[in-house]
């Protein structure tokens, strides 16, 4: 964690720029720009938890910073409609709903439908390539930009103070599915024009040379559900428009129909159609609940959970608690990238398909999928073309910042003009200087079920002890004259291989350590709590070799 110090307070005609969130790490992007009073946001997204955050659903970005300054927000522009830029609308948007969205035609579907389902009804602004926007001091253009979903843009930013280029999530794939390419000629002219500060995706950066093209994906789905011979399930992230055409062509090509499964995928991609971003084959589609009626070899289910989650519908597959079953000779194609912190998850639910009698496709055998970020040769071509006179890299973990910033100084930029920033970090930019003005204490912040922000890392560490641990739980009743035991301890432990008979040893030993405790005229019921706690945990660690969660209970009678 960075040394936090305070920022001084901005000076007029100053552009404050804050990474929220997506430094350090692949999620929760979210960046706030404020000048003359007030503030922009670009993108507000979710993280998705990894095995030691147990029963938490999302992660979001803290803007707990802002509350003070709801009222300074001109807009949240979103650049394109993944999670990891849009999933923390909603939470922003609880605490001022009339915050404007700005952004593309599907990304603003995207989003309305998930604020719809919070009862929220925002106020939007839709916005497409080569467009220009002005919002308080900021004057706004947008810029095409290619990435694993349609209508994704790059948003210039220029105020008074200078100029900043914000990519987004991009790659330069030169023969897109969609036609719609990375606009380099706007690129160009940007650059030509002046980039002050140029904030750029680096999930890829230590990717040599170029992302692979879309459009490699689509012959090799044909070719897997062409040999397969019974049923075929296909798991990729729920806003994956590209991959699931692919796979309703392949599908159509094979002479089988599609069911979506999950409510997110259904979702999207119902919405995906009837805007026109996904084209599907006349009589392909079939609801899930009629496909039971189709032969196995006629039928593709398209699913979430390709990154392992335990309440997806892939790992309910692979843990025989969905009602479609795997079986032996079905074949299963993971069609997307590993985000890092998820191999474990997701090797587990290839394990788990594949005890069941599943071929499992995936990136590691198969050309099932393409990432939908620039590599390392497409970052550099953009270094040159932009020119840019400061780089803040940005989208990634930490290896990912200090890879792109690498590229930059390999292109010539000064090794004083790149910086590597944490969430949190404050860059102030004036007449095209950037300099690290502060650091914020921004933490993580946990929704779990109804409840949002009151889960701390305490609260997670104490699900990890009783995960790993396990739980005894001590009762004793003493004389609240005289501190003697009049009954118990009662021990029970959960979470332990051994019966609760083993404790009969220590209980002796908690009876004296409160005898001894009452001699000295320890009376009240937490002192009394702690001796009982200091005692078994003792006893346990030693005999045991266990820290496992201890609830003592102490009753005075």
């Amino acid at each position: 964690m960075p040394d936090v110090f305070a920022p001084a307070t901005l000076e007029a005609g100053t552009l404050r720029v804050i990474p929220i969130g997506g430094l350090g790490e692949v999620g929760r992007n979210m960046t706030s720009f404020e000048i003359d009073g007030k503030i922009l946001i670009v993108d507000c997204g979710v993280l998705f938890p990894e095995e030691h955050q147990p029963g938490v659903d999302l992660i979001l970005p803290d803007f707990g910073f802002l509350e003070d300054r709801l009222g300074d927000i001109v807009g949240v522009v979103l650049t394109h409609g993944h999670e990891d830029h849009i999933g923390a609308v909603p939470y922003l948007l609880k605490r001022r709903a009339d915050i404007p969205l700005i952004g593309s035609t599907l990304t603003l579907a995207l989003v309305e439908a998930k604020l719809k389902e919070h009862r929220i009804q925002p106020y939007s602004l839709t916005v497409r390539e080569g467009q220009r926007e002005t919002l308080g001091p900021f004057d706004l253009e947008f810029v095409a930009v290619n990435h694993s979903i349609p209508d994704a843009l790059a948003v210039a930013i220029k105020t008074r103070a200078g100029s900043v280029l914000a990519t987004g999530d991009f790659k330069m794939d030169q023969l897109p599915l969609d036609g719609r390419l990375t606009d380099l000629r706007d690129f160009a002219r940007l650059g030509e024009e002046g980039i002050d500060l140029f904030m750029v995706d680096s999930t890829n950066a230590d990717v040599p040379g170029f992302t692979p093209l879309e459009r490699e994906i689509g012959p090799v789905l044909d070719q897997v559900i062409s040999r397969a011979t019974k049923k075929v399930v296909v798991a990729s992230f729920s806003s994956h428009v590209h991959r699931v055409q692919q796979v309703l062509d392949a599908a159509h090509a094979n002479g089988r129909r599609v069911a979506l499964l999950g409510r997110s995928m259904v979702r999207n991609m119902t919405i995906a159609a009837e805007l026109g971003y996904l084209k599907v084959p006349d009589g392909v589609l079939v609801d899930y609940k009629k496909a039971g009626d189709i032969p196995d070899e006629r039928i593709v289910y398209m699913s979430t959970g390709s990154q392992g989650e335990p309440m997806a519908v892939l790992s309910r597959m692979a843990n025989r608690d969905h009602q479609i079953e795997i079986e032996q000779g079905d074949t299963v194609i993971l069609a997307s990238s590993l985000i890092p912190g998820n191999e474990n998850a997701v090797y587990r639910v290839i394990d788990g398909l594949t005890k069941l009698g599943a071929n499992v496709v995936h990136k590691g055998n198969a050309r099932v999928h393409v990432s939908g970020h620039a590599a390392a040769g497409e970052l550099l071509y953009c270094y040159n073309i932009l020119k840019p006179r400061n780089v803040l890299p940005i989208h990634g973990e930490y290896r990912h910042l200090v890879a792109n910033a690498k590229l930059a100084r390999d292109t010539g930029i000064p090794e004083r003009n790149t910086f590597i920033g944490e969430n949190g970090t404050v860059f102030d930019l004036k007449d095209g200087e950037v300099r690290v003005a502060g650091q914020l204490d921004l933490g993580f912040v946990y929704v779990d079920g109804s409840t949002v922000g009151e889960i701390t890392d305490a609260d997670l560490k104490d699900r990890r002890i009783l995960g790993e641990e396990g739980f005894i739980s001590v009762i004793v009743v003493v004389d609240a004259a005289t501190g003697r035991v009049i009954s118990g301890p009662e021990i029970h432990a959960r979470g332990f291989a051994e019966d609760d008979a083993v404790f009969e040893d220590v209980k002796p030993k908690i009876v004296g350590a409160l005898a001894d405790a009452a001699q000295n005229g320890v009376r009240d019921a937490y002192g009394l709590q702690q001796i009982v706690r200091r005692t078994l945990g003792t006893w346990v660690n030693r005999r045991l070799r266990r820290r496992p969660m201890l609830v003592p209970l102490v009753i005075e009678a």
